[in-house]
């Protein structure tokens, strides 16, 4: 979890390795926030298929899956979903585990709704 002033693409290495050994990952998604020759360079070490979109100042765009691309907007519509929860949307809570543990039961409730 990252400051709010902060951007996530620099904690992204941290985030790849947390990933459990036993969720299969194949391709990544992300949006053009996380377009660096570093972040594709980890994923292609790692054999996993970036499907980042290249940034407008990238002189030479990359080419990614438009079709594959546009399943991200399943990730973002529930995350505007747990936003509706006013607790989750402001960030009451001081303690990251506290905010985490609130976020897991809303993002229940709105998978059991």
């Amino acid at each position: 979890m990252t400051a709010g002033q902060r951007g996530d693409a620099p904690v992204f290495p941290a985030v790849l390795a947390a990933v459990p050994d036993g969720c299969p990952v194949e391709e990544v998604v992300g949006d053009k926030a996380y377009d660096s020759d570093d972040i594709r360079e980890l994923l292609l070490d790692e054999d996993l298929s970036p499907c980042i979109p290249s940034k407008k100042n990238r002189t030479e765009p990359i080419y990614h899956d438009p079709e594959r691309y546009k399943e991200r907007n399943h990730v973002e519509r529930f995350f505007a979903r747990l936003k509706q929860f006013r607790r989750v949307a402001t960030r009451y809570d001081k303690l990251k585990e506290t905010f985490l543990a609130i976020v897991q039961i809303v993002a229940v409730f709105q998978l059991i709704r």
